[in-house]
């Protein structure tokens, strides 16, 4: 009886440092890289640009590559650039006058493992433009395809522009599934609440207008109730 107990142990302990060992093996996706040029919110008077970011940093010492994504929107869907480089730095020329949004992807090529980084906005400087439209708003909470729980839910967003004497306004759109309806477009303040039903899916927008009249249209999260 001792002996079958012994060898019990002897497995349980075995069991353990399989168990222990194959955590620690587990592969870890390389470090998230931090966005060096341009940096947030800035006008550049060149439209070529030398985009930089951080190295990545992987545990395993794998391959890293990386893939930076340029649009014209902040969910990153109307891309003009979409590339996957070896180095921390590429080189793009852009249109003038013209706002962008980026992104940059550290990616383990070993295990197909990714990380990926915040998403930066920048105007390239216009000829002759004085003037420029709002960056679109970034809609904090609730996260885009996320839950919240019944009752009162705060919608909160930041926003941002270059001509920083400006004041913007905001428009909020909100409604169910997809229908969306203007709630209030004299908005000073970047949040406000809403009542929300268990079982409903809910949309919001929000539009940044300038006190020039220069408007950015914004992009659309939808969130479920519980």
């Amino acid at each position: 009886m001792r002996k079958a107990i012994i060898i019990l142990n002897l497995c349980s302990i075995c069991f353990l440092a399989l168990s222990c060992s194959s955590k620690d093996d587990e592969n870890k996706a390389p470090s998230i890289v931090q966005l060096e040029f341009p940096t947030q919110d800035l006008l550049c008077i060149d439209h070529t640009i030398s985009f930089n970011w951080s190295d990545a940093i992987d545990l395993e010492n794998d391959v890293i590559e990386y893939t930076i994504i340029i649009a014209k929107d902040r969910q990153l869907t109307d891309v003009v650039e979409n590339r996957t480089v070896s180095e921390s730095e590429l080189t793009v020329t852009l249109e003038k006058s013209t706002a962008y949004y980026w992104q940059v992807n550290a990616i383990d090529v070993d295990n197909n493992q990714e990380s990926n980084s915040e998403i930066f906005s920048f105007y390239t400087k216009g000829d002759g433009v004085t003037n420029y439209a709002p960056f679109m708003a970034d809609l904090q909470t609730p996260e885009n395809n996320g839950n919240v729980t019944e009752g009162t839910v705060d919608l909160v967003w930041e926003a941002s522009d270059i001509n920083t004497a400006d004041t913007l306004t905001y428009e909020l759109f909100f409604g169910e599934d997809a229908t969306l309806t203007s709630v209030d477009n004299t908005l000073t303040v970047k949040s406000y609440s809403v009542s929300v039903l268990s079982g409903k899916t809910y949309s919001w927008q929000v539009n940044v207008t300038d006190n020039v009249g220069a408007k950015s249209i914004g992009q659309v999260f939808t969130f479920t109730v519980d």
